[in-house]
């Protein structure tokens, strides 16, 4: 069973920056592509990022341009750079991968961004 444990939430003041990671445990047979997702309370979770296994990226209008999702292959890691930070960002934010036809989540780490 495929593992996904996300870090490098935080509070950070608006104009600010964080990166999160999403390291998943073992080997990742059959992937199809890996992403994140954000999530406030009371709300449904929102698309945010996703990256394909050949490096095709699609973004959340509202943060195009200011984060920027990529992977290390070889430490089986998935990166989230946020940049300029706003409010608006706070949430929960989740790992996903899609992997031969199943679905995966992270635990979720939480970004919380101050005006």
């Amino acid at each position: 069973q495929l593992q996904l444990v996300e870090s490098g939430g935080g509070f950070v003041q608006a104009g600010g920056s964080l990166r999160l990671s999403c390291a998943a445990s073992g080997s990742i047979r059959g992937l199809s592509g890996m992403g994140w997702y954000r999530q406030v309370p009371g709300k449904e979770r929102d698309f945010v990022a996703w990256i394909t296994v050949g490096g095709r990226i699609n973004y959340n209008g509202s943060v195009k341009g200011r984060f920027t999702i990529f992977r290390d292959d070889a430490k089986n890691t998935g990166y989230l750079q946020m940049n300029n930070l706003i409010p608006e960002d706070t949430a929960v934010y989740y790992c996903n991968v899609y992997a031969a036809g199943v679905e995966f989540w992270g635990q979720g780490t939480q970004v919380t961004v101050s005006s």
